[in-house]
C-alpha cells in the first residue's frame, strides 16, 4: 500500500498551487501565499470547481 501523501508527479504539487491562484485571480478572489483559511466556502468551491473544470476540458482536447 502506498502513501496516500506520496508524489506519484514530481512538481504537480508546485504546478497545481500555481494553477489555484491563476483561476483564484480569474474569478476575482484575491488569494494571498501560504495559509488563505479566512476565504468563504463560497469562495473556495468557486476557486476548485473551476479548477476541476478546466482540468476536465484539458482532458477532453487532449483526447480528441
Amino acid at each position: 500500500m502506498t502513501n496516500s501523501n506520496s508524489k506519484v508527479v514530481p512538481g504537480a504539487r508546485e504546478a497545481l498551487n500555481k494553477f489555484k491562484y491563476e483561476v483564484a485571480s480569474e474569478v476575482g478572489v484575491n488569494l494571498k501565499d501560504g495559509y488563505n483559511g479566512n476565504i468563504s466556502a463560497r469562495d473556495a468551491g468557486r476557486i476548485g470547481g473551476n479548477m476541476v473544470r478546466k482540468l476536465i476540458q484539458q482532458a477532453e482536447s487532449q483526447m480528441k
